[in-house]
């Protein structure tokens, strides 16, 4: 996919396959790792349905979610039962793996496993952990801090490149709209690209209420699809949604998140717009 305006040809990121920048994929898991049987199963879910609309899919699952609301929310099962999980992830569906660090000593290690290291929006400055991510050689995902314009993410991205990452996707997740809310401005897909790099659209993340039930997050997913469906028109090169068989139970961003047959929607509905969209570079 591309999208209009862009000032540097965008550079293909490989992530254990799946290739982003040339034609649309997806990135796809739940929050967090609640269980090795649990996520094993959507795992299964997650692949059968993308196998079967023919979409290329990266499974995300985060080991610690280190910035929860509340020190009472559940944060996952930690680095070493999270990574042997997600090995068996790849080694029995075959899918790729993403997942998020938060302090420089787990790079090296998780990137024993995983196929691209993801920094997440809260720690998009932090120098020291985009350089450790990138010298592991992996791809580094960098999610936009809500509190950042699409064109400061060019220093994020240069600092990735410059210390050896095996390439840099941006990732939108929306901009903080006073207390508690988050807006999309489209324009940021468009304004990163021009970086020369391929640029995801979180389509569960950007539907978040930051603290909106008090100790926890909230969020509204009756949003999820038609920000989804205007990202795939704008021109993205990837779309990132939590998927989570039963979303009302979930331990971690349950409210924006997606059951499975709203994902084999999803899917349908943005492929229909990207075979019928032609975006100039």
């Amino acid at each position: 996919m591309s999208g209009a305006g862009a000032k540097n040809p965008v550079k293909p990121v490989v992530v254990g396959g799946v290739e982003f920048g040339r034609r649309l994929a997806l990135v796809a898991g739940p929050c967090v790792i609640e269980s090795r049987s649990g996520t094993l199963a959507n795992a299964r879910a997650i692949a059968k349905i993308c196998e079967s609309a023919g979409m290329p899919v990266v499974f995300k699952a985060s080991f610690d979610k280190a910035n929860r609301t509340s020190a009472e929310s559940f944060r996952g099962l930690g680095m070493t039962e999270g990574l042997e999980i997600l090995r068996q992830v790849k080694e029995e569906t075959g899918l790729p793996i993403l997942t998020d660090i938060h302090e420089t000593s787990q790079a090296e290690h998780v990137s024993r496993v995983a196929d691209c290291l993801q920094i997440p929006a809260m720690l998009c400055r932090q120098t020291d952990l985009i350089a450790a991510a990138a010298a592991t050689g992996l791809p580094v995902n960098i999610k936009k801090g809500q509190f950042m314009s699409p064109a400061s993410m060019k220093f994020a991205a240069d600092k990735a490149r410059s210390k050896g990452s095996g390439g840099v996707i941006l990732t939108e997740r929306g901009t903080t709209f006073g207390y508690g809310a988050l807006v999309v401005d489209f324009r940021s897909l468009v304004i990163m690209r021009t970086f020369g790099v391929p640029v995801i659209f979180d389509a569960t993340h950007s539907v978040q209420s930051p603290s909106g039930m008090g100790s926890s997050s909230g969020g509204d997913r009756s949003f999820v699809l038609p920000l989804a469906r205007a990202a795939a028109a704008v021109g993205v090169d990837g779309i990132f949604v939590e998927v989570h068989p039963h979303p009302e139970k979930a331990k971690s961003d349950g409210p924006n998140s997606i059951n499975h047959k709203t994902l084999a929607i999803l899917i349908e509905q943005i492929s229909s717009i990207t075979e019928k969209t032609t975006h100039a570079r």
